[in-house]
């Protein structure tokens, strides 16, 4: 969170050197999180990331949770 505060920070101050640097250090925790980077898990499901859920197994699902407004 403080790398996120930093990209805040510098968006408030228009430091584009700071937001950049920020931006990596936001990078760089991801990935040591494992939210970025090569896959590191195999469970042999298929990957349904970035999918409309009305085009996955759980379209039937989707279909009965009405419109949202």
């Amino acid at each position: 969170m403080e790398a996120r505060r930093g990209v805040k920070a510098g968006r408030r101050a228009d430091d584009a050197a700071a937001i950049a640097t920020a931006r990596a250090a936001v990078e760089r925790a991801k990935q040591g999180l494992g939210e970025r980077g090569p896959i590191w898990w195999t469970d042999g499901a298929p990957d349904l990331n970035r999918r409309l859920a009305r085009n996955t197994p759980y379209a039937a699902w989707y279909a009965n949770q009405g419109q949202a407004e």
